[in-house]
């Protein structure tokens, strides 16, 4: 074979393996709802029913956006080039404490808040309405605003049940505007320096002024979406006790009804691993001025309440979103790359590795949304006491597992795309990737969760309740037997937990958190296999998935590699 004859096959090789990364960049999804047939489940199973088909229509329409458009925009943005930069004083050396963002920001925000990704919470009791549109929203990532709709959710579920009416009349409608150019944006800052996940150590001071409203005076240590309009933050009250006890909640508008800059300092903005698109910053306050929000002595509560646990939901479901834009990519691309003269979809290892992915990632966003229904029915005031026992541990223990899946379901996504993985400006995993990990920090570490629970668990029991729903779920699906046994092994674990030394319970509890939630998510979903009413294919694939779930999960088992388990993966993955 002469030169010639070699560059020519050389360059046909090239060629080949060019077309199929081409082919596999021309098969993605062009709508991120319609594609996603469990998803689609969810929202027609679990929605309320006199707003179903208004919802569904608004998500078929944001879901073909985010695939076609803010997909596009967000890499951009995304771009070091193109990451917010803080912009202090106008031209004129007025001050301003802005942020300036890159044009594909402002233009992926245009399609995010006018899908009513923030107006769906006028509706009473439509947080699923709201994280419906932030799940599709997230396979994008974070996206420079995605932080900044849970961080206004929050605020705007505080003025809806603590503010005056002439607090709402100034904030409440610009907050749920669906036009980009007129709508207001919230945030949260409770973190100091020295306290993070501690926010009984909070140092930064209210002061009562003459006209009845307050002074804020002090440092918060991680502003994300610093620059928002209206902040939510922790100030601590005048002779209050130490602890969250003598904090309160206030709420403190960007700007002055009289004209200018409310009485605080970005220092700097952070230079983060992920979420690089949404500014966060470090902020002074020398006198803001600021409203107080509920009753003294309350303010923790109503932070933990109304925002806290509000944004670990749109933390987890933002996590769900992630995960399946990572399977979603992997597996179009084990499709189409071949390797030894095949897609590499047709080895048994991919297999595995896509069915472990499909399987979580459908699982957490089936139990995400059953808590999302069930906050909907507290919210509209038909919650029972059990409801609340169960929410105050699920909230906190689902907020824990997505996270680690999340990040975990990428991570295998990047393994599937091999070197490719790791290129930036190959696939969107990378930048995923780092948001995740980024997500796992938000609304409180691994530890601190845990923490929680085994503090809540002490106090109030949270565990009779979250077991006993469980057991509710499954009563009378096909499931019932095996999921009994877990349950039972669950609560044999949790006494000999509650009953450990304090810092040994800690560590106990750790493995054991995650086979609680696993649990939870295959009661869900046995009990979704007996109502959605599935055909026959969807439910056959769902029943495998279920199975594959709980054999690693709940039930864990070391697999038998029969004919069976090839079968099983084979179908999951294709």
């Amino acid at each position: 074979m002469d030169h010639q004859d070699t560059h020519d096959v050389t360059h046909e090789a090239n060629r080949s393996g060019r077309a199929d990364l081409e082919q596999w960049a021309a098969t993605s999804p062009q709508n991120f709802y319609t594609s996603d047939p469990h998803f689609v489940s969810i929202v027609e199973q679990r929605s309320v029913e006199a707003r179903r088909g208004a919802l569904v229509e608004e998500l078929t329409a944001f879901g073909a956006a985010c695939a076609q458009h803010v997909d596009g925009l967000a890499r951009e943005n995304n771009l070091h080039r193109n990451l917010p930069e803080l912009d202090r004083y106008s031209p004129y050396g007025a001050r301003t404490e802005r942020v300036s963002h890159h044009p594909t920001y402002h233009s992926a925000g245009e399609y995010i808040y006018g899908a009513g990704a923030i107006a769906a919470l006028a509706e009473e009791a439509n947080l699923f309405g709201a994280l419906t549109r932030f799940y599709v929203s997230s396979h994008n990532g974070e996206a420079g605003h995605n932080c900044p709709l849970a961080c206004t959710a929050g605020v705007v579920r505080v003025l809806q049940e603590l503010g005056d009416d002439a607090l709402k009349e100034r904030f409440l409608g610009r907050l749920l505007d669906r036009d980009y150019a007129r709508h207001y944006e919230g945030a949260q800052f409770l973190t100091e320096v020295q306290g993070g996940s501690d926010v009984g150590a909070n140092a930064t001071r209210a002061v009562l002024a003459e006209d009845g409203t307050w002074r804020i005076h002090g440092e918060k240590w991680f502003c994300s979406n610093v620059d928002a309009d209206v902040y939510l933050m922790t100030a601590r009250l005048p002779d209050a006790p130490e602890g969250t006890r003598g904090l309160g909640l206030f709420l403190v508008p960007r700007e002055l009804e009289v004209g200018g800059v409310n009485a605080f300092h970005v220092r700097r903005l952070k230079d983060k691993l992920g979420t690089r698109s949404m500014a966060s910053g470090e902020c002074d306050f020398r006198g803001a001025r600021a409203y107080h929000m509920g009753e003294v002595g309350e303010g923790f509560k109503h932070m933990m309440e109304l925002v806290i646990n509000t944004s670990r939901l749109y933390n987890a479901v933002g996590c769900a979103g992630l995960a399946r834009r990572a399977y979603v990519d992997a597996r179009r691309y084990a499709a189409h790359r071949r390797a030894f003269g095949r897609p590499v979809l047709e080895f048994p290892l991919v297999q595995e590795t896509l069915s472990n992915v499909r399987v979580d990632v459908e699982l957490m966003t089936s139990g995400t949304f059953y808590l999302v229904q069930t906050q909907d029915r507290m919210d509209a005031g038909e919650g029972t006491d059990a409801d609340v026992g169960f929410m105050r541990l699920a909230i906190n223990l689902n907020k824990s597992f997505t996270a680690k899946r999340a990040r975990w379901a990428i991570t295998e996504g990047i393994e599937v795309l091999g070197g490719n993985g790791a290129i930036e400006s190959f696939s969107v995993l990378p930048r995923l990737l780092r948001d995740s990990i980024v997500f796992e920090n938000w609304e409180g570490t691994h530890n601190t969760l845990l923490s929680q629970c085994l503090r809540d668990m002490h106090r109030y029991g949270v565990h009779d309740a979250y077991l006993a729903r469980c057991e509710e779920l499954i009563e009378g699906t096909a499931r019932e037997a095996e999921l009994t046994t877990a349950l039972s092994r669950c609560r044999a674990r949790i006494d000999g937990v509650l009953s450990a030394p304090q810092a040994s319970a800690s560590l106990a509890l750790r493995p054991l958190a995650d086979t609680l939630c696993a649990t939870m998510y295959a009661s869900v979903r046995a009990r979704e296999l007996e109502t959605f009413g599935l055909g026959d294919e969807a439910r056959r694939e769902a029943e495998l998935a279920l199975d594959h779930f709980i054999s690693r999960h709940v039930l864990p088992e070391e697999p038998t590699y029969d004919a069976t388990y090839l079968e099983r993966i084979a179908t999951l993955s294709s």
